[in-house]
């Protein structure tokens, strides 16, 4: 295989907006637009974080990110170039779902770039690859690079293309659970695209999979066996096309939304061999004391690259292929019933960064007309703060099901750690909430019928298992009868993020 000679970060920072603590370098736990740039110079030089995504997708973005960052840390990039060193990662807009010049003035400013940096002595491209989020089909990211091609032959004596980047790379980034599994394909049909089109084929692709936004949409149970399909025919497309894959992932610290935290360092290592780089997000950097997040930085860039994923067979993969559905038809059932009192609950999430209207995956139709979520934190900070874990919905009855039919006992082994994660989850869980709730509304019955599964199946009591988690048991309780009486619960539901070390 080709000789890849840049960096492949561990890490990548993104802005994901699930810190409920106040980042230690700012006066408040907001973190606005401008304060981004300083945010990303420290993400990088105090804790040696060799990326940071720079996210045009959904929210307000500081287009004069480089001129920026130059002009304040110029001594501290010459020694550490970006674009070399440490990496400036765009997630630009996806023209299928934002406005076309949202993509345009990316474009711009990645040319830009590359020619203010060259006018300064730098010899690499401060940004030379975007991500490409909501990716579902080849042909989408062949005609970015397409666009961005034909943008770069403009000739004009006051617009000089020839002295700006000529390639732009593109991570594809996968958000459902089909296109995640079935991700190998459409890299496979990308690669024949991209050398129809420069004659070549890429020398390297790092497939990005996410995984709160595949959670929200079918569970969690499905989005892990998902992702373990994905990297193995990862390994498969690498022999079968010659090119090199880097997988990325979209960890949160939450286990609904990817369970990487300082503290559980072991177990996202373990879960997800294979992965070359993830995602370092706000609750991780800012909910955990400092020194320990440095620690768990230094480990994830020292011990990442060296695990393998593991490979599957064909029967391995159609076992995983048959289970998926069985858990996400009940939590698709529950989640569409609960929308409302989610959709009352996330209003008061607070807020931690300049985004615009997301339009969200979840708009699924069941023949009842469709249902309206919030984004993937929000989502995840309400259930949680009614002391009902999203990561437990629908997945009791998804294990009696898979059992009933004699798939749960393999299925279930490519989760390796499905017991810590559920019963990490599980100690925010509040009982006496569910049943209130089931009280009011029919449909919790089932997800109490869950909690009886999951502690069945895998021996383990569900609830608080220290003071800390007693405390949060409490509050939930306070924030149900508030919310039921109609009442502010904002700061209640920011607490109870405190006490998780995320807010959602």
């Amino acid at each position: 295989m080709a000789t890849i000679n840049r960096k492949i970060s561990a890490c990548m920072a993104t802005q994901h907006p699930d810190n409920a603590a106040r980042p230690y370098w700012n006066p408040r736990p907001f973190i606005s637009t401008s304060a981004e740039i300083k945010e990303s110079y420290l993400n990088f030089s105090d804790l040696s974080i060799d990326e940071y995504n720079w996210d045009w997708e959904g929210k307000f973005v500081d287009e004069a990110v480089i001129d920026k960052l130059l002009h304040r840390y110029f001594n501290y990039f010459q020694k550490h170039p970006i674009g070399k060193d440490k990496l400036l990662t765009f997630r630009i807009p996806n023209p299928r779902v934002e406005k076309q010049f949202r993509l345009a003035r990316a474009f711009m400013v990645i040319i830009t770039s590359s020619q203010l940096a060259r006018s300064l002595g730098f010899s690499s491209p401060p940004i030379f690859e975007t991500i490409l989020p909501l990716t579902e089909t080849a042909e989408e990211i062949a005609e970015i690079q397409e666009a961005f091609k034909d943008l770069i032959s403009v000739n004009h004596r006051l617009l000089n293309m020839k002295d700006s980047l000529q390639y732009l790379e593109i991570i594809p980034l996968f958000e459902q659970v089909g296109k995640i599994a079935g991700s190998a394909g459409i890299l496979k049909k990308y690669i024949a695209l991209h050398k129809k089109m420069f004659g070549y084929k890429p020398k390297y692709i790092r497939p990005y999979c996410a995984r709160s936004d595949p959670a929200l949409n079918s569970g969690l149970i499905p989005t892990i066996l998902s992702l373990k399909v994905a990297l193995s025919s990862y390994l498969k497309l690498e022999e079968d096309t010659d090119v090199r894959l880097f997988p990325m992932l979209g960890t949160g610290s939450l286990p609904f939304r990817g369970g990487l935290s300082p503290d559980r360092l072991d177990i996202a290592l373990s879960e997800y061999a294979g992965v070359r780089t993830l995602t370092i997000q706000s609750a991780f950097r800012y909910d955990y004391p400092k020194h320990d997040v440095k620690l768990a930085i230094e480990r994830l860039n020292n011990e990442l690259h060296h695990r393998k994923a593991k490979r599957l067979d064909k029967t391995s993969v159609d076992v995983i292929q048959r289970t998926i559905p069985l858990f996400e038809k009940p939590y698709r059932n529950s989640i569409e019933q609960a929308a409302g009192m989610i959709n009352v609950l996330s209003r008061q999430v607070a807020k931690r960064r300049e985004r615009m209207l997301h339009i969200g995956l979840f708009g699924y139709s069941r023949g009842v007309g469709h249902v309206s979520l919030p984004r993937a934190i929000p989502f995840t900070a309400s259930l949680y703060s009614l002391g009902v874990p999203p990561e437990l919905i629908g997945t009791g009855r998804g294990i009696k099901e898979a059992k009933k039919k004699g798939l749960w006992e393999k299925s279930s082994q490519y989760y390796l750690h499905i017991k810590e994660d559920l019963l990490h989850a599980g100690n925010f869980l509040n009982k006496q909430n569910l049943s209130r709730l089931a009280k009011h509304s029919s449909f919790w019955y089932d997800v109490e019928e869950d909690v009886k599964e999951i502690e069945k199946e895998l021996g383990i009591v569900l609830g608080p298992g220290n003071s800390t988690q007693l405390e949060h048991y409490n509050l939930v309780e306070k924030i149900y009868k508030k919310i039921m009486e109609g009442n502010d619960v904002s700061k209640l539901i920011t607490y109870g993020g405190l006490l998780r070390q995320s807010l959602g």
